[in-house]
């Protein structure tokens, strides 16, 4: 399976070093705004072409699925570039800076008849997908709320590009997506989404604290900021027990299983000296050589419904992007 990034920065290394690593997948073009950067990655990942232009690596016929891994504002055009040349795509999270624009994106790979995914890896990573078998087994019961939070600690700097609105900057698209997904993995879309958040000097959101609920009184507690660090982890709590997960929750390094029999672990079956990328590249290639046009892994119609929360909430706190 051929593979062409878009992109040459850290979230492109970081899915390369995975994508050799895989015995049926290759890297056969990158392409960056810079020859040289494109030149270097292409190195380094003994990648078939380097190119400047992205419409270059998207009618690359040694191209079968492109990955763009460029900012937020530029997914949408990328990816109808990539769809209008038949390729499949894998769109970094979020998928487009709105859900309008993703609705865009995801109507064209279904009429282009092409394959199309958000690169939300969470959702393909083998821990939170046992954290899933485990409660379809009834483990802990059925789950009543879900904790998460995300935060980084990054001091404020207008140039930095999670506080640079006209790079797609703030907090809730590049870290509260995360908490998000976590929470409708496990409890699906909310009825009533409350919230309260700063906004930073540049005009970005800086701080956001969601609540959901649901029927029957169940909640989701998420939480996500740019300025402030936190444990970044995830709390599923059930009618008799909970699961909690250990290191970053959308990269779990092992569980925590707690119930009313005591108290295991889960160990990460993934190699600890790579990103983690493994499973999200092995699902995107099962899909493709199945023929399926999407993931039930990563549905498209869910990646629509939780960019539409995080709009809404964004709207709320007066944060809109150049152009909207």
């Amino acid at each position: 399976m051929g593979w062409g990034i878009l992109g040459a920065g850290g979230i492109a290394t970081k899915f390369a070093t995975d994508l050799v690593r895989s015995g049926t997948n290759v890297l056969s073009a990158v392409a960056s705004r810079s020859q040289a950067r494109a030149d270097a990655f292409a190195a380094r990942f003994e990648a078939g072409a380097a190119y400047s232009d992205y419409r270059q690596l998207v009618t690359d016929p040694a191209v079968d699925v492109v990955y763009i891994a460029t900012t937020h504002p530029q997914h949408r055009d990328q990816a109808l570039l990539a769809i209008e040349a038949g390729k499949a795509v894998l769109i970094e999270k979020p998928v487009c800076l709105n859900a309008a624009d993703a609705r865009l994106v995801f109507e064209a790979a279904e009429s282009a008849g092409v394959f199309a995914m958000e690169a939300m890896w969470m959702r393909a990573n083998p821990l939170i997908r046992t954290a899933q078998k485990l409660i379809s087994d009834g483990v802990i019961g059925e789950v009543r709320s879900v904790q998460a939070e995300f935060g980084l600690g990054l001091a404020y700097d207008p140039a930095h590009r999670l506080y640079d609105l006209a790079n797609g900057g703030g907090a809730l698209l590049d870290l509260g997506i995360y908490p998000a997904t976590f929470a409708w993995i496990f409890l699906g879309k909310p009825d009533d989404v409350t919230f309260r958040g700063t906004v930073s000097p540049s005009g970005a959101d800086e701080t956001v604290a969601m609540q959901w609920a649901y029927p029957d009184r169940r909640d989701a507690q998420l939480w996500c900021s740019t300025s402030m660090m936190a444990p970044n982890r995830g709390l599923i709590i059930g009618e008799h027990g909970w699961i909690r997960t250990e290191g970053r929750f959308h990269r779990p390094d092992g569980l925590t299983v707690t119930n009313r029999d005591g108290q295991v672990t889960v160990d990460d079956p993934l190699p600890a000296d790579l990103p983690g990328y493994g499973p999200e590249i092995d699902e995107v290639e099962r899909c493709l050589r199945a023929g399926a046009l999407s993931s039930p892994l990563v549905p498209p119609a869910e990646t629509l419904q939780i960019l539409q929360v995080l709009d809404d909430v964004r709207a709320g706190l007066g944060v809109s992007y150049p152009g909207e």
